[in-house]
């Protein structure tokens, strides 16, 4: 009996000890997770990492009463790691969040700033455009003459409206807006009334719109040209040049197309551009266009062609 009683104390010790060490082994993981989360969350170092939440117990024990065994101590230091790497392990889920809704709201306010930015630039570049700020147009290349045009009928004189006075929304105000059920002339019509207010700015809205809107209308051509007239009468030769010679060439039977080669000359001119350019355009107004030019229009190509010393 002796025999057998040592044997199940010594298989005892051995479960015990056996118990006792994957215990610790558990322990000594789980503190180096914690370590290693701690230096994650705390990267500042010493004085910041939080100490395991163990508090000793109050003993109730009587005097002489041993202590708890080594693998209870164990087992509590375990549970007390293990509640201590859920928590910090929260907090850095709780960090990561909060840091990809910081990194959310800064590129939406860059790309907010960005746009912000761009529509000044943009703003910017067109008020630079039609204060006389105009782009530098390529040198006109009439080699290609279109067909010979139609004669076309003139138009019915226009009435110049009486010059309104006022503030400038006043002045627009007092401009009366044609309504004769085609929206194409009543545009023209409108548009030509601002410009022979001197409304240039506006008076250009309304053509541009009705060019665009009504490009095979008969006003288109009056529409294009009388745009090009608003620019060059508004101190924007450049723009002018470009909206004269689109008419002429988009649309050479046009009413307007002679009217709109003729004030190209004049704008080039402006432009001082060099002389063989607007020589070439009042060359190609007198092939193209002679008959139909005015007595008015004739004078004038001849005065340019010897300002210019055209051959």
């Amino acid at each position: 009996m002796a025999a057998a009683a040592l044997t199940a104390l010594v298989a005892g010790t051995g479960v015990a000890h056996a118990q006792s060490t994957a215990v610790e082994g558990r322990v000594d993981r789980l503190e180096r997770e914690m370590r290693a989360v701690q230096r994650k969350v705390f990267p500042g170092g010493a004085g910041q990492t939080i100490e395991p939440q163990i508090v000793p117990e109050t003993s109730i024990e009587a005097p002489g009463t041993p202590a708890g065994t080594p693998l209870a101590d164990l087992t509590q230091r375990v549970a007390a790691l293990e509640s201590q790497v859920q928590t910090l392990t929260g907090q850095v889920e709780q960090d990561g969040y909060r840091l990809k809704q910081l990194e959310d709201g800064f590129a939406a306010y860059k790309r907010a700033t960005d746009a912000r930015l761009k529509a000044l630039e943009d703003a910017s570049t067109n008020v630079g455009a039609s204060n006389g700020g105009d782009p530098v147009i390529a040198p006109v290349d009439l080699g290609e003459a279109p067909a010979r045009p139609t004669r076309p009928t003139r138009p019915a004189a226009e009435e110049k409206p009486a010059k309104p006075t006022g503030t400038r929304a006043q002045q627009v105000a007092a401009i009366e807006k044609p309504n004769g059920g085609d929206p194409a002339e009543d545009g023209y019509l409108y548009g030509f009334r601002l410009w022979s207010a001197k409304l240039y700015p506006e008076a250009r809205r309304e053509l541009e719109a009705v060019a665009t809107k009504y490009p095979q209308h008969r006003r288109a051509s009056y529409a294009q040209n009388l745009l090009g007239r608003a620019y060059l009468d508004g101190g924007a030769p450049s723009l002018a040049a470009v909206a004269f010679y689109e008419n002429y060439k988009k649309n050479p039977n046009g009413e307007r197309a002679p009217d709109s080669l003729y004030y190209l000359a004049q704008a080039l001119t402006k432009l001082k551009k060099p002389a063989s350019e607007v020589c070439k355009v009042y060359t190609e107004l007198d092939q193209l266009y002679g008959e139909r030019l005015s007595a008015e229009m004739k004078a004038g190509v001849a005065e340019g062609r010897v300002a210019q010393k055209c051959k």
